[in-house]
């Protein structure tokens, strides 16, 4: 799974990254603290978006969803998509073969079980560069109103070694790309079996990973600070990595 990240990156960080624009700016809010529930609006660089990033809401919305009621309940089921699955699950084929996208993280959130209960982990690049995690939107009309929806769902694999320990319960992570990869990803010249291929694990020594405070946990407090990705020791053997 993988249903909170950081996306504290601003307009300049991405299109310095990316070499792309970002034109709806003034819509765009950075935060360090980003959960799917909340269906956020996020930064992605889209097939056929040419040199722009769009900006898509989480909870991939299929085209083919005919009511508001069903557009509700199925976008709470399709945060993630897992890897090996895409081509067969109504929600994503379509996405897989013309709708594909890359999601700029700064890190992400998971949380490891143990006896005394759940210790939240932030983990990130090795070298602190943003995360190009692979995706799938799509675009989702309103009948009633004709209001159109920019959706998206974050792809997840099988964990890579670092990431079963800390992801213990699931073992899933995000699918993070490599620079070689990421224009592939959304290049639809690359066939979608091809594609598929780029959905696995990254090294481990490709992340880092360090324990968080109990902060992440707070649905009060204001998780949009710095504080909630800093290292806090739970005075337990967890710094793994």
């Amino acid at each position: 799974m993988c249903f909170s990240v950081n996306v504290n990156l601003i307009k300049e960080e991405l299109e310095e990254r990316y070499g792309v624009l970002f034109p709806d700016k003034y819509r765009y809010h950075p935060s360090y603290y980003y959960h799917a529930f909340s269906l956020p609006e996020i930064p992605a660089l889209c097939t056929g978006s040419g040199e722009y990033i769009e900006l898509l809401k989480w909870g991939l919305i299929p085209s083919w969803v005919k009511s508001p009621d069903d557009a509700n309940e199925i976008r709470y089921k399709t945060f993630n998509a897992r890897a090996e699955t895409l081509d067969v699950r109504p929600s994503f084929s379509g996405s897989l073969r013309s709708k594909r996208c890359l999601v700029p993280l700064k890190g992400f959130f998971e949380w490891q079980h143990t006896a005394s209960g759940k210790i939240p982990w932030y983990i990130y690049q090795t070298d602190d560069d943003i995360l190009s995690v692979a995706g799938l939107y799509d675009h989702w009309t309103d009948p009633a109103t004709g209001e159109t929806l920019k959706t998206f769902s974050i792809i997840t694999t099988e964990a890579n070694d670092m990431m079963a320990v800390i992801h213990n319960s699931k073992k899933r992570m995000p699918a993070v790309l490599d620079r070689d990869s990421e224009e592939k990803w959304i290049d639809l010249s690359v066939k979608q079996e091809d594609a598929k291929k780029m959905l696995k694990p990254c090294p481990s020594d490709f992340l880092r990973a360090h324990t968080i405070s109990p902060l992440v946990n707070s649905k009060t407090a204001d998780r949009n600070n710095p504080s909630v990705i800093r290292p806090y020791n739970w005075e337990t053997d967890n710094k793994l990595f």
